[in-house]
């Protein structure tokens, strides 16, 4: 039986959550169950904090699980990253006093603050800096300078509104740019089948999440500038009507497209344009 680790609480679980229903897995119905048992899918979710998700899947604990970039690089656990999953983006960035870092060399000889020490040394290594120290903190980083723990923090940022209400200014390049993402240990052995039925019914919803189906009917002397239009994933469907002068065509197309495909082949001579949800999908 395949083992799952999923966010038992934070800014993912409520999405990811979503996701595993969206594809077909039974979800819990009390938010204080640790364990769910689905054995029609032959799978076992286990509810964590999404901080230690990395590391139980690293040590095979679990075979698979979600969390967020940041967190698995900051873990340091071995456990590979399978599928970007497409929410919970963040940026982490370095943040100061105005004028007092500016750039990244400024940090050397520094204390830092920030809630991934791991993460955030390993990214000053890499770059030839030497901070004085990398203190961790467990929240309210941007509060860090202020108290005098430290001269930069490396936080999380949306749109910076936190850090600019503390009086700090982000400053150099992101540090990552981190989002959900599937993870698993590196050797699954009799669970890869299972695994790889999980991996295709995610990223089934993720497309579906993506696109939608879209009908209309439309003459046959326009048929080849309307599928120019909606060419669809591999070909669109075209289906005879009961009038002979008309056919009725069939295509997924992107969701971010699609009023301004509706107005193109309304221009075209398309009529009775429908839009379908596509909630899951196998391509």
């Amino acid at each position: 039986m395949l083992k799952i680790a999923v966010p038992n609480k934070g800014s993912l679980s409520a999405q990811a959550a979503s996701l595993l229903t969206s594809a077909g897995y039974q979800g819990r119905r009390d938010p204080r169950d640790l364990v769910l048992a689905d054995p029609r899918n032959n799978v076992e979710f286990f509810f964590l904090r999404p901080r230690d998700i990395a590391v139980y899947v690293g040590e095979g604990t679990v075979d698979a699980g979600i969390t967020g970039r940041d967190l698995l690089l900051d873990s340091a656990a071995p456990a590979v990253e399978h599928l970007a999953l497409g929410f919970g983006g963040s940026t982490f960035r370095f943040a100061a006093t105005p004028g007092e870092v500016t750039d990244l060399a400024g940090i050397d000889g520094r204390r830092v603050a920030t809630s991934y020490p791991v993460l955030v040394s390993r990214y000053l290594a890499d770059h030839g800096v030497a901070a004085a120290s990398v203190v961790r903190l467990d929240g309210a980083v941007e509060s860090a300078i202020q108290l005098g723990v430290a001269d930069v923090v490396a936080d999380v940022v949306s749109t910076g509104t936190t850090l600019r209400a503390a009086g700090l200014e982000v400053f150099g390049d992101p540090i990552l740019t981190s989002e959900a993402v599937l993870i698993r240990r590196r050797e699954l052995g009799d669970e890869v089948g299972a695994f790889e039925i999980l991996v295709r019914r995610i990223q089934g919803v993720l497309v579906a999440q993506q696109y939608v189906l879209m009908d209309y009917d439309v003459p046959i002397s326009a048929v080849e500038r309307a599928v120019s239009i909606t060419p669809g994933l591999e070909s669109p469907t075209v289906s005879p009507l009961h009038n002979s002068m008309w056919v009725a065509v069939r295509a997924m197309v992107p969701r971010a497209d699609t009023n301004a495909l509706m107005d193109q082949l309304y221009d075209v001579g398309a009529r009775a344009i429908l839009i379908t949800e596509v909630h899951a999908c196998r391509l």
